[in-house]
């Protein structure tokens, strides 16, 4: 009876998205395949209509999405990418910057209770505003004390509110086609396709395993980088597929939104959106930088290092063509940075203060 209920609730969901996305790319919407989907599924859980992700639609839609991108590191590309490595590193260090700077800002929105201690503790305030993958920066978050819960909503309001506004902008300026990169092959061949597809799912099963942070989306692309890198040719990556990668990605972070926390948390809803802000302007003044010292284009650059997640920002460059393989690299070394030291960086500036 269970599953009856489960199957229900994902029918439902995948109804509701397949008409969600229909509609914004009849609207001619940017990312109409995934902001479609990611509003229905989000508006319909804070009404309260029964409705659930499709088992493994996050790891399927990234997996389709990694080897999307990965088809862009021919042996040329991979070589001139690398030569960014240190703003990639810079940019890492950026994005601790802005976490810390979204975690003051919160504080400050929370308030103090009567007895003068901070209404949000310093754990949840910090992993909360940290542009690091839902699960990781939940896990820290646990293990320094903080509300799980609330971190792991407030990763997924900040996914939610850059893909709702950069698109959007980058859409109205008619920001796109700058892109000189392409990817290997443009013709599909069905079982070159399913050998690779293949692949990239065995590398995101092999790094789950080795609970790699954000397994399916780095395992996949890892392996996809690696072959178009070393010139092996497989097929390229049909329209359809990719739509419906997108599909299952807006799926799944919409599933998230429930409607019991958009009741008890309004005010931590607008300081988790006012530090989500204070990190987009930061980082577009560091795109700006990136223009001026390392040639990258300001709008492949504002995607490079938006506080947004791995899998949606590269998407956004791939469909509006914008440097997909710089804002790919740069998205890659942030979560490895991210993942490695904001616990060290949290242990340093700010446990001392924890709830206080």
């Amino acid at each position: 009876m269970n599953f009856t209920k489960i199957d229900l609730k994902v029918i439902r969901a995948l109804g509701l998205c397949i008409v969600a996305g229909s509609v914004f790319a009849y609207l001619k919407l940017p990312l109409p395949w995934m902001i479609g989907p990611l509003l229905a599924m989000a508006a319909g859980k804070s009404f309260g209509i029964g409705l659930e992700a499709p088992p493994g639609a996050r790891e399927g839609g990234q997996t389709v999405i990694a080897v999307a991108l990965g088809l862009y590191f021919t042996p040329q590309v991979s070589l001139e990418v690398s030569r960014y490595l240190p703003w990639m590193l810079l940019a890492g260090v950026m994005a601790i910057f802005t976490g810390l700077c979204g975690s003051l800002i919160s504080r400050a929105l929370m308030g103090r209770n009567a007895a003068g201690h901070h209404n949000l503790d310093a754990a949840t305030a910090f992993f909360s505003s940290i542009p690091g993958g839902a699960t990781e920066m939940a896990v820290l978050t646990g293990r320094f004390g903080g509300r799980v819960d609330r971190v792991a909503f407030a990763q997924s309001l900040r996914i939610l509110l850059v893909v709702m506004s950069i698109p959007f902008i980058y859409a109205y300026a008619d920001i796109q086609g700058l892109d000189r990169y392409q990817p290997s092959l443009t013709a599909v061949d069905p079982a070159g396709l399913a050998a690779l597809v293949g692949l990239a799912l065995g590398g995101g099963a092999l790094a789950a395993w080795l609970k790699v942070p954000n397994a399916f989306m780095l395992g996949s692309l890892a392996v996809t980088i690696c072959l178009t890198a070393l010139d092996f040719r497989f097929s390229a990556m049909p329209g359809w597929l990719s739509s419906v990668g997108q599909l299952c990605l807006g799926c799944s972070l919409g599933a998230k939104f429930e409607r019991d926390f958009f009741r008890s948390a309004p005010r931590f809803m607008l300081s988790v959106a006012a530090a989500t802000l204070s990190a987009m302007l930061l980082t577009g003044a560091f795109a700006l930088v990136l223009w001026q010292l390392a040639g990258i284009h300001p709008s492949t650059g504002m995607l490079a290092v938006a506080p947004g997640g791995i899998a949606e920002m590269c998407i956004t460059a791939k469909l509006m063509q914008l440097g997909v393989p710089v804002v790919t690299a740069f998205h890659v070394a942030r979560v490895v940075l991210l993942v490695s030291f904001s616990g060290w960086v949290y242990r340093r500036f700010l446990a001392h203060e924890g709830g206080h």
